[in-house]
């Protein structure tokens, strides 16, 4: 019996021992065929999904460069969704990340220093070459939604702007999401061009002539700026202000332009996703929004003077536009999505006694851009209160095209033609 027990408890033993060598054997193996579900079966899932799927108006010039732009965005994303599902890393550290690998180019006509503002960190370029008189200053904000840009993607077109106008360019690089949310961004942005105004005598800076830059979300800034600044009577004014489709409000997406366009850089989603992230909003919440249900109608009425769709040219309303009624007031959704009535948020409907006091002003409206029609209210605006508007509408253009600038065989004709337009205001102060 005892024989009979313990070759039992040997049999026991060496099927647990065989059992811990089949699964170390196992185990690498599970290992590898994740790291390779990640790797590669991922990429190929976002290719064959979103390459040919993904639709491109017949106006932008080379397709499949956005194409393929979009499709690395989207592993990019893709990968990032994973990872923070398994509390591994949020999913705009791994784009950040990605971007920051990029080289940044140098150019032997510029001098770029890293320096910080009290704990915002700013990039400063310079010309070389030194000048009998002071220069035009640059304050530039990076695009990106709080979440993706910083002041490496935006390095190139910084570099450039330095180069081609002769001018002193600050980059200012505002804390971001997933961490920082609103209103860090405005924060920091605003400290930093209060350093830099007090400090234009170290930069050789002309007072009379500082200009006020960004795209996207850091077009938004630079207006903000324009208008934060009228507080501050004692610092040298705003010379200009350029804003690159900029981001102005997020009070009505059923504009013309909301309806028609859903493109890279900045499809619909995306562009929801950003915002609500950036005010803490609820994902529930999302169709609320787009629909106005969450804004009461009084609301709606007081900014329909310069929100209106009558206020957008009927040229941009004759594809995929329909006038649709907004829906009835969800009160919850009022309260928990006040903050997009922020004049922080909403620097396109500050009231005319703010507005009529704009500096000259800059703005690049792209066709095929989810936020085209709030720099088409923005130029309205300005115009009717007789503030000097120069306006590059680029036909071909779409959100973010500027950032495609010297990027090679990825690059996009219209971001230089952007760029030199750009140039060309600056030269004119």
């Amino acid at each position: 019996m005892n024989d009979e027990i313990k070759s039992c408890h040997t049999g026991a033993n060496y099927l647990t021992s065989g059992g811990d060598s089949m699964l170390g054997l196992l185990l690498p193996w599970a290992g590898l065929s994740v790291a390779c579900l990640f790797f590669a079966g991922i990429p190929l899932w976002v290719f064959f999904s979103h390459f040919f799927l993904i639709e491109i108006p017949a106006g932008i010039s080379h397709p499949n460069r956005l194409r393929v732009y979009h499709c690395l965005f989207e592993l990019l994303f893709t990968w990032g969704k994973i990872l923070e599902k398994m509390n591994i890393c949020y999913r705009s550290k791994l784009i950040c990340f990605a971007q920051d690998l990029l080289p940044l180019k140098k150019d032997p006509d510029v001098v770029v220093t890293d320096l910080c503002f009290g704990t915002i960190p700013v990039k400063l370029y310079q010309p070389r070459s030194s000048s009998r008189t002071l220069r035009t200053g640059i304050l530039f904000y990076h695009g990106g939604a709080a979440l993706i840009g910083s002041l490496r993607t935006h390095h190139d077109i910084c570099l450039t702007l330095c180069k081609e106008s002769d001018s002193v360019v600050l980059s200012v690089g505002y804390r971001k999401m997933p961490k920082y949310k609103f209103p860090v961004a405005a924060n920091d942005s605003m400290a930093a061009t209060i350093h830099f105004l007090k400090s234009l005598s170290a930069f050789e800076v002309d007072p009379a002539r500082v200009v006020v830059c960004g795209d996207s979300m850091g077009g938004g800034m630079a207006v903000l700026m324009c208008q934060k600044l009228l507080m501050y009577p004692h610092l040298p004014k705003i010379r200009a202000q350029m804003a690159i489709y900029p981001a102005l409000h997020g009070l009505d997406f059923q504009s013309p332009s909301n309806q028609q366009n859903n493109v890279p850089f900045l499809p619909r989603n995306f562009a929801i996703y950003c915002l609500m992230t950036y005010l803490s909003i609820d994902p529930s919440w999302e169709r609320d929004i787009i629909t106005g249900a969450n804004l009461p109608p009084e609301i709606h009425e007081k900014y329909r003077k310069w929100l209106g769709h009558e206020n957008i040219p009927e040229r941009f309303k004759k594809k995929g536009y329909r006038p649709k009624p907004v829906a009835p007031l969800n009160e919850n959704a009022y309260h928990e999505t006040h903050l997009l009535l922020d004049g922080i948020m909403c620097p396109l409907v500050v009231e005319d006694e703010v507005m009529s006091q704009m500096p000259e002003a800059f703005i690049v409206t792209c066709e095929y851009d989810y936020l085209r029609d709030n720099s088409l209210l923005y130029k309205k605006r300005l115009e009717d209160l007789g503030i000097p508007v120069t306006w590059l509408y680029v036909e071909d253009g779409f959100h973010g095209a500027l950032s495609t600038l010297d990027k090679n065989f990825m690059n996009f004709p219209c971001s230089q033609r952007i760029m030199n337009a750009m140039v060309d205001f600056i030269k004119g102060l």
